[in-house]
C-alpha cells in the first residue's frame, strides 16, 4: 500500500459519525441536517432534458479536452462573468467536478523532491503546499498524497477568517510549490479582496509557486457586488497571461447538479497543457452526455439568478433568527453560516453538536473538524458550519430548534 495514505486525516464526516456513535436523537422530532454542503434546490428541467436527449453520448469514449463547443461555452462564461478573456483551445479544460480537479492538480504540479533551481529565492527541501485554515479538506489530502508538506496559513477572525499572508514565514514561501485559495471560502463565506490577490501574485512571482483558486461558490452571493475571482483579479492587475494561476469552478452549486460532476479549470496555458497530459493518463474525461447538458447550463443565467435569489431569501429569513442567541452574520457568499458557540453554554463545538443532535435532532458540523491546530490553536474551534441547503421552511425549523436548544440549555 502507498505509505502516504497513512498520513491522511479522517474526513470531517467520518469524524462526525464517530462523534455521534451511541447518541439517540430525539425521536419526537424529524431529523434535519445542516451538516453536509450538498445543494438541495431542484435541478433545472432543461438540464435534465438535455441529459435525456443526449444519452447517445454513452456509446462513445470521451475526449480529455472535451468538445470545442463546450470549451467555448466555458470561455464565454468566464468573459461574461469576470471580463477575463481565455483561449478556449489552450486555457480551458473540462473536469469531473472541482473536487476531483483540485486533488488531481496537486499531483500534476508538485515535485516532491522540492525546489531545486526554480527561483533565486527558493531553497532545497520538501515541497510545501500552503492552504487556508479553516479549509476544504481536499487541499490537505492532495498535498500529502503528492508527497508535499501542508502549511496551514494563519487566518484573521477580524477579516472574516481571510488569510493573513504576511504571517506566512519566509522559509515556507521558499519551499512553496502550490497555494490553494478558496474564495468565496468554505466554511466562512469570505471573499478575498483585490489587495490580497496583488500580494499573492507578487509572492508567486518571487517564489515561483502556482496558485489554485477554488471558486465553486462564486455564484451564490447576497449583495449586488459579485465576488471577485482569480482571473478577474489578474486582469485588473495587468496579468492577463494568468502566469502560475488556475481557477477551478463547478456547476454543482451554481446549477444544483452535484451528481453531474461537471466543472472546468481555466488559466495559465502551460499549466493547462500539463494538467491535460496528466488527465489523459488519469482517465477522468467528462462523459459526452454530461458535456451536452453542461454546455447548456453554462450558457444560461436565468436559472442561476433564480437560484441565487432563493438563497438570498433563505438567509434573510434564517440569519436573524439565529443571531438572537449566537454570534452569526450574513457571509459574503456561499451557502454556509459560520456561527459561534455561545460562551455562556460552556460547551466545545463538538459537545454542542452532539447535544443538539440528542435533544433536537439537528445535525451541524463542528468548526474544529474543518481546521487544523496550527500556530498554537485551532481557528475552527468553538465555531459551527451550518449548511443552509434545504428549502427555507426546513432551515427555519432547524434554526428555531437551535434557538430553543441554546435558550433552554442547562449544563449537567
Amino acid at each position: 500500500m502507498n505509505p502516504l495514505l497513512q498520513s491522511l486525516h479522517a474526513y470531517p464526516f467520518e469524524r462526525l459519525r464517530v462523534l455521534f456513535e451511541g447518541i439517540k436523537p430525539n425521536a419526537a422530532l424529524r431529523p434535519i441536517s445542516l451538516g453536509i454542503g450538498e445543494p438541495k434546490h431542484p435541478t433545472p428541467e432543461f438540464i435534465k432534458k438535455a441529459l435525456i436527449d443526449n444519452l447517445n453520448g454513452l456509446a462513445v469514449y470521451p475526449a480529455t479536452a472535451g468538445s470545442p463547443e463546450l470549451r467555448q461555452a466555458m470561455a464565454s462564461w468566464v468573459h461574461r462573468r469576470y471580463r477575463a478573456k481565455v483561449d478556449a483551445s489552450t486555457q480551458v479544460l473540462p473536469v469531473s467536478g472541482s473536487r476531483e480537479a483540485l486533488f488531481a492538480f496537486a499531483q500534476t504540479v508538485i515535485d516532491p523532491r522540492g525546489k531545486l533551481h526554480s527561483s533565486a529565492h527558493s531553497v532545497p527541501g520538501k515541497a510545501v503546499v500552503v492552504c487556508p485554515n479553516p479549509f476544504y479538506q481536499i487541499y490537505e489530502g492532495a498535498a500529502l498524497l503528492a508527497g508535499a508538506e501542508p502549511f496551514y496559513a494563519p487566518s484573521d477572525p477580524d477579516r472574516n477568517f481571510n488569510v493573513n499572508w504576511d504571517l506566512v514565514p519566509e522559509k515556507i514561501w521558499q519551499r512553496c510549490q502550490l497555494l490553494y485559495v478558496c474564495s468565496p471560502g468554505n466554511p466562512t463565506g469570505a471573499v478575498m479582496p483585490l489587495a490580497d490577490w496583488e500580494k499573492l501574485f507578487a509572492l508567486s512571482d518571487r517564489y515561483q509557486f502556482v496558485i489554485a483558486s477554488d471558486e465553486c461558490y462564486s455564484e451564490i452571493y447576497f449583495r449586488e457586488e459579485r465576488p471577485l475571482g482569480g482571473l478577474e483579479a489578474a486582469v485588473k492587475l495587468g496579468r492577463d497571461d494568468y502566469k502560475n494561476l488556475m481557477m477551478f469552478t463547478s456547476l454543482s452549486k451554481r446549477s444544483n447538479v452535484p451528481g453531474m460532476r461537471s466543472g472546468f479549470v481555466a488559466g495559465d496555458a502551460a499549466l493547462i497543457k500539463a494538467f491535460a497530459l496528466y488527465r489523459t493518463y488519469h482517465g477522468s474525461a467528462m462523459n459526452p452526455t454530461i458535456q451536452a447538458a453542461s454546455l447548456l447550463a453554462w450558457n444560461d443565467e436565468k436559472h442561476v439568478v433564480e437560484n441565487r435569489q432563493a438563497y438570498r431569501d433563505k438567509f434573510a429569513a434564517v440569519t436573524p433568527v439565529l443571531a438572537k442567541v449566537m454570534e452569526v452574520a450574513l457571509p459574503d457568499a456561499g451557502f454556509y453560516l459560520w456561527a459561534k458557540v455561545p460562551e455562556s453554554m460552556g460547551l466545545s463545538d463538538t459537545e454542542f453538536a452532539a447535544a443538539l443532535l440528542a435533544q433536537y435532532n439537528v445535525t451541524v458540523l463542528p468548526g474544529s473538524y474543518l481546521a487544523r491546530d496550527a500556530q498554537g490553536h485551532n481557528p475552527g474551534a468553538q465555531r459551527l458550519r451550518l449548511a443552509l441547503v434545504a428549502e427555507t421552511a426546513e432551515c427555519l425549523e432547524a434554526a428555531e430548534r437551535i434557538v430553543q436548544f441554546i435558550q433552554n440549555f442547562k449544563k449537567p
